[in-house]
């Protein structure tokens, strides 16, 4: 006669670990977030200040983005003409095309492109270099010799990005504007000279200045972001590359935001 033979809870496979709430993680990640800002900005009052390492990161993040940057304005200005032409002269409004374009790239299209690209460029930079630093031991080493990582890694890439982007934007309005004026020249000649001075016909300073020091802020997000997602990275080389790709992902969703609330502050305290 068979018996059955009864298996010992002990034996039985472990149950599956719930999955770990998808609030609980977000708020985790902003507390981290917040501690991480806590230390840089208090690393910010310590000194001396890392000037050296400041102005290797003000070339790395500015210089070798410039061409990414002003080419990415140029083909903004080049689409706005080649694409808003017909439409003005459908509505016999063909004459404010310069205007158009100057105004379309000072006051929006410059400053969001160069926070993407940057976002791009930078971030993944930042986060793969921080990540391979934290996976290979490297900032682990350098708290054991008393130096700072949150100041010497952190506080110094996030004011080169606050202070690079103004900048970049700079040349990718200036990429906008005289490519706009190219496309323009090419469908119906225009002198440079006319095409400016219709352009900036109307520009008032409170039309150009905060729209280019708003990027001041993308550069604050990038900087942070990047870095933050780079310092806390784990899981080897597959954690680095999950590093890099969330500060991209992270630093660009963060911009889109943040445009939005800044158009509406720029609107309230500097109306046209």
């Amino acid at each position: 006669m068979a018996t059955s033979v009864s298996t010992p809870a002990s034996a039985t496979l472990p149950a599956a670990l719930p999955r770990k709430d998808v609030l609980q993680s977000t708020l985790e990640w902003f507390g981290e977030l917040g501690i991480f800002c806590g230390r840089v900005v208090k690393s910010l009052f310590t000194l001396p200040f890392e000037w050296g390492e400041f102005v290797r990161q003000v070339d790395s993040a500015g210089s070798k983005s410039l061409p990414l940057v002003m080419l990415a304005g140029a083909a903004t200005g080049v689409v706005l003409s080649l694409q808003s032409r017909a439409t003005l002269v459908r509505f016999g409004a063909k004459s404010v095309l310069p205007t158009m374009i100057v105004f379309s790239v000072i006051k929006e299209m410059g400053p969001i492109i160069t926070g993407l690209v940057a976002s791009g460029r930078i971030g993944a930079g930042f986060g793969a270099e921080l990540g391979s630093m934290r996976v290979t031991e490297q900032i682990d080493a350098m708290e054991v010799s008393a130096v700072n990582p949150y100041k010497y890694l952190a506080a110094t890439r996030i004011l080169a990005c606050i202070v690079v982007l103004p900048l970049l934007t700079l040349a990718a309005d200036a990429g906008g504007i005289v490519m706009g004026w190219l496309a323009s020249t090419l469908a119906e000649p225009i002198s440079w000279q006319l095409f400016i001075n219709n352009g900036m016909n109307g520009v008032e300073f409170s039309d150009f200045l905060p729209p280019t020091l708003k990027t001041a802020v993308f550069g604050l997000i990038i900087g942070t972001l990047s870095c933050f997602q780079g310092m806390r990275t784990r899981g080897g080389t597959e954690g680095v590359g999950r590093s890099a790709t969330s500060s991209v992902v992270l630093s660009s969703l963060f911009i889109i935001v943040a445009d939005v609330v800044l158009v509406r502050f720029i609107q309230v305290f500097f109306p046209t």
